[in-house]
C-alpha cells in the first residue's frame, strides 16, 4: 500500500502547525446553520436568561424580601449603640443593595470623633452591621475644669468631665523664651503633642501604671512625673524602645531612686535626690 504522499503530509502538518487564530477561521468557515431544534433550544435558554436576569431585579431593588429592617453595631465602648445608629443614619426601609456603606462610613468618622475606624457590612437578607473601632486616650489636656482626651496618634477626639483612670495628663509647659519658644516655632504645638504621645507610647507598663504627667518642656525635653514624686528625665520620643529598657532596669537596680535619667539610654543614671 502506497504510503502518504509528501503533499498530504505537508498539508497535514501545515494544519496542526497553524496559528490558533487560522485553526479558528477554518471551524467556523465549517459552521452549520443550527436546526429547527437547535434553534428552538437556543431560543428558550435566551428567553430564560433574559427571565432570570429581570427576576434578580426586582428582588433586589422591587420585593420586600431584601429591604433595610436592622442596623447592627458591635465594638462599641463610650459610645452606646443609638449614638452610632443616629450617627450613620442608615436609610431603613430602603433596597439592601442600594445603602452606600462607604458614605455610612464617613458620615459615623465624621461626626463622631471618637471613632477610629468602622466596617460597614451588608447582611443579607435585612440587616447592616457596623463594627466601630473606638479611639483609646493615652493622655489627656486639663482645659477649663474639663479633660481633652488624645489617642495614640495625637488626635484630641473628645471632651470629658473627668479624666480617665490610668491616663497620664499632659503638662505642655512652653514658655515665649529659650528652647520652650524654639521648640514651639520649629514643631508646632500639635508635633510636640504627637512627640509626647510618642513617649507615653515607649513608656514601659510598669512605670506608666504610676505616671502621672507627661511634661514638655521642648522637642528634647520632655520628662515623667511618676507616683511619690518620683521623675524620669526621658528627653526626646527618639529611641523610646531603647529608653523603656533602661528604664526598666534602672528601676529594677535602684527602687530606692526618685530621679531617673534615660535621655541617653546608653549613659543613664538616677539619684535619691
Amino acid at each position: 500500500m502506497a504510503g502518504t504522499s509528501t503533499v498530504e503530509r505537508g498539508e497535514r502538518q501545515q494544519e496542526s502547525s497553524g496559528s490558533p487564530l487560522l485553526r479558528r477561521l477554518k471551524r467556523l468557515m465549517t459552521f452549520r446553520r443550527p436546526g429547527p431544534k437547535q434553534l428552538r433550544t437556543i431560543i428558550v435558554l435566551a428567553v430564560a436568561l433574559v427571565l432570570l436576569g429581570a427576576g434578580t431585579v426586582w428582588v433586589l431593588y422591587g420585593s420586600q424580601w431584601t429591604r433595610v429592617e436592622r442596623v447592627g453595631v458591635s465594638g462599641a465602648v463610650v459610645l452606646t449603640p443609638g449614638q452610632v445608629r443616629e450617627a450613620a443614619d442608615v436609610p431603613v426601609g430602603a433596597p439592601l443593595i442600594s445603602v452606600d456603606t462607604d458614605a455610612i462610613q464617613s458620615r459615623l468618622i465624621r461626626k463622631l470623633r471618637r471613632i477610629d475606624s468602622v466596617d460597614v457590612v451588608r447582611s443579607w437578607p435585612h440587616g447592616i452591621g457596623l463594627k466601630v473601632t473606638e479611639r483609646v486616650p493615652v493622655l489627656t489636656v486639663q482645659k477649663g475644669g474639663k479633660f481633652i482626651e488624645v489617642d495614640r496618634k495625637g488626635v484630641r477626639f473628645a471632651t470629658v468631665e473627668s479624666a480617665p483612670k490610668g491616663v497620664p495628663a499632659l503638662e505642655l509647659s512652653l514658655s515665649r523664651s529659650g528652647s520652650s519658644a524654639a521648640s514651639l516655632r520649629r514643631f508646632g504645638e500639635s508635633r510636640l503633642i504627637r512627640e509626647a504621645v510618642r513617649v507615653a507610647d515607649a513608656v514601659p507598663d510598669a512605670a506608666l501604671r504610676t505616671t502621672r504627667t507627661v511634661k514638655v518642656l521642648s522637642y528634647d525635653d520632655i520628662s515623667l512625673e511618676l507616683s511619690g514624686g518620683r521623675t524620669v528625665a526621658w528627653g526626646s520620643g527618639e529611641d523610646g524602645d531603647a529608653k523603656g529598657r533602661t528604664l526598666t532596669a534602672l528601676m529594677k537596680a535602684a527602687p530606692d531612686a526618685r530621679h531617673f535619667d534615660v535621655s541617653v539610654p546608653t549613659a543613664p543614671a538616677s539619684s535619691a535626690s
